[in-house]
């Protein structure tokens, strides 16, 4: 069996079919999540690159303190001990300069954008070039490998040709932007809702971009014997807020839900867990444990904060865990539970789940109570992760994980 797990940085979650949007053309990505398991509620434990690679390459939670010797537990090296080759490639310098892509068999890094303008062809964007190297990589691929395909995806020039973003325009809807540069900055009080637009437009241009590449490898696993034999995974390391918030663009990496929560997809070539959901919550480091598990790699010495989510695909568990804990830039954190979602900024901000998804009416002055028991869930949580005793944290009280009147 061979894995590719397919990392596209800056992919919001409400801009796929598969998570419920509607105006946008994801057909290949629609595909590979009915053909696939789909899982609702993937949250980031941290929008910092540097600490995600910890999160996904050593299943450590960002919270856990550095691991004495990260290269033991890395997961390319577990691979390697059960005779599983292991790749990165990837056009994000940042990654390719991580300590812990030494433990990579092989790194291949793509070169970086060299344009910042809309390209006249789909195959001459920045993001086919990066699947080509992809594929050409595939063809001759070892026996037995897992490749890791981190992406600067929709954070790297948005080049997609001009028509890919005008097809999402309306009649009376003013010309979307031309520019590539992606967008970055807080949005004044007297925004332009007309300008605000455009980027969203432009934004669904490159979407459907990914989309034909996605939809371009994996016609190319269904004409070769690597398809019968490939499980296809594909993850955001983080969203991209897109006016949500007052924010457009990851200028302060606010930890509200458009960034955070992102797309987890796992298709396996037999058909296992084909078209299933699941509402439980996971985080990126959850793939770290499941990576070992597919190829029945012994579970010794795991971090605590990295679950298979294999029982969830094989119908085995509804569930992993009742909270998930955010470390964001700064101070600020946040804690999600079934039905909660604590902002724990300079301004806490209490939002319920999963009724309001992108975050629109904050509770915090209406629930003092369930404010404190958040806080003190997150404290828990906190301790527990620091001092590897996740066994022993306290169970949450009902009021977190019943639905609110």
């Amino acid at each position: 069996m061979n894995a590719i797990c397919l990392v596209v940085d800056r992919l919001h979650a409400g801009y796929l079919g598969a998570y419920g949007n509607s105006w946008i053309a994801t057909p290949a990505i629609d595909c590979l999540a009915a053909e696939g398991f789909v899982f609702d509620q993937c949250l980031i434990d941290s929008p910092q690159l540097e600490i995600l690679c910890r999160s996904l390459w050593l299943g450590s939670h960002a919270l856990a303190p550095p691991q004495p010797s990260p290269e033991q537990g890395h997961l390319a090296r577990r691979l390697a001990a059960a005779g599983v080759a292991a790749t990165l490639i990837t056009d994000e310098a940042e990654i390719a300069a991580h300590p812990l892509a030494d433990g990579f068999e092989t790194v291949l890094r793509i070169p970086a954008a060299e344009g910042v303008a809309a390209a006249e062809t789909a195959d001459q964007t920045h993001l086919a070039w990066c699947f080509a190297h992809l594929i050409d990589w595939l063809e001759s691929a070892p026996a037995t490998f897992c490749v890791w395909c981190h992406l600067k995806g929709l954070g790297a020039p948005w080049d997609a040709p001009l028509d890919f973003r005008r097809q999402y325009m309306e009649e009376g809807d003013p010309e979307p932007p031309s520019a590539a540069a992606v967008p970055s900055r807080m949005l004044p009080s007297d925004y332009d809702p007309d300008e605000l637009l455009g980027f969203s437009q432009a934004y669904a241009g490159q979407v459907t971009l990914l989309d034909t590449c996605v939809g371009a490898l994996m016609e190319f696993l269904q004409t070769t014997p690597l398809g019968p034999e490939t499980v296809v995974v594909l993850l955001s390391p983080r969203g991209f807020p897109l006016g949500e918030h007052g924010r457009l663009g990851p200028c302060d990496e606010a930890l509200y839900n458009e960034l955070v929560h992102v797309p987890l997809v796992l298709r396996f070539p037999d058909g296992l867990g084909a078209a299933g959901r699941s509402h439980a919550l996971v985080q990126p480091e959850d793939l770290f444990a499941t990576l070992l598990d597919l190829w029945g790699v012994p579970p010794d010495g795991l971090p605590p904060t990295t679950r298979s989510l294999m029982p969830l695909v094989r119908e085995e568990a509804e569930g992993l865990r009742d909270r998930l804990g955010i470390a964001g830039l700064g101070a600020e954190r946040a804690i999600v539970t079934p039905v909660w979602y604590l902002r724990m900024a300079g301004a806490e901000e209490l939002f319920v789940r999963p009724d309001d998804r992108w975050q629109v009416n904050n509770v915090f002055d209406r629930c003092a109570e369930v404010v404190e028991l958040l806080r003190q869930a997150y404290w828990h949580f906190e301790q527990a992760v620091q001092s590897c005793q996740l066994s022993q944290i306290p169970r949450l009280h009902e009021a977190l994980v019943t639905p609110p009147d």
